[in-house]
């Protein structure tokens, strides 16, 4: 088992179907031009990205999802490992929403527990 497995705090649900429009959290509120990637798994914590580009670990994202009945926007997430695989980069993130008590939001916490939901039924 890796060091990232060892952290989840739930299993995560193949979810190749759903499409993610990412983009770098940039200063002064000027963000890096968006790119696509394709989820690989996920629960409502974090997930696992197949990324065209490497991205440091740290590094702040914003993510919009995109799959049949989903659409969810503006969802912050962390970086935090990144290696190549397959035809691009394996990028594992958490979401920010429940990482301190400040930046916690039921109504993100909600729609992410919407969308595990959703594909651990696929994968029943």
């Amino acid at each position: 088992m890796s060091d990232s497995e060892d952290r989840r705090l739930k299993d995560r649900y193949s979810a190749s179907c759903l499409k993610v429009q990412v983009r770098q959290r940039g200063f002064f509120k000027k963000n890096k031009p968006s790119f696509q990637a394709t989820c690989l798994d996920l629960n409502r914590y974090g997930m696992a990205l197949l990324s065209p580009r490497p991205l440091e670990p740290g590094t702040r994202l914003f993510m919009d999802f995109e799959g049949k009945y989903i659409s969810e926007s503006q969802v912050c997430a962390r970086v935090v490992e990144c290696r190549p695989f397959q035809a691009g980069y394996r990028v594992s993130v958490q979401f920010s929403y429940y990482l301190n008590k400040k930046g916690y939001s039921r109504t993100v916490d909600n729609a992410l527990s919407r969308i595990e939901g959703f594909y651990n039924r696929l994968a029943s």
